[in-house]
């Protein structure tokens, strides 16, 4: 019903950027908030950053300064801007919606949804 489809992970030194995407696709009716989680090996899946729909975004306390999370409300796509990456922001970036969606013609329901995770390695 609905797929979220990461982009943009990879292998960057210390002090470099990258730039994740995700795009929700499917019977969308509406989209509450979008965030990315990290999951580094061993560890659980903690928040990164999160942005409402009509909200401020929220940081983790790690990133901010450093990180900037951004919507494209037409796309249904989040951004996460990556700078200053350092070795610790090594793991499993996971893209989150929290949306409603259409379940039949005429009902739509609120669920929670996941990406497949894209790997962001932070290593000289």
């Amino acid at each position: 019903q609905v797929q979220l489809v990461e982009s943009g992970g990879g292998l960057v030194q210390p002090g470099g950027s990258l730039k994740l995407s995700c795009a929700a696709s499917g019977s969308i009716f509406g989209i509450n908030a979008m965030g990315w989680y990290r999951q580094a090996p061993g560890q659980q899946r903690d928040l990164v950053a999160v942005i409402p729909t009509g909200g401020s975004a929220n940081y983790a306390d790690s990133v901010k300064g450093r990180f900037t999370i951004a919507r494209d409300n037409a796309k249904n796509t989040v951004y996460l801007e990556m700078n200053s990456l350092k070795p610790e922001d090594t793991a499993v970036y996971y893209c989150n919606a929290d949306l409603s969606y259409w379940q039949s013609k005429y009902f739509h329901t609120r669920g929670e949804f996941w990406g497949q995770g894209t790997q962001v390695t932070v290593s000289s």
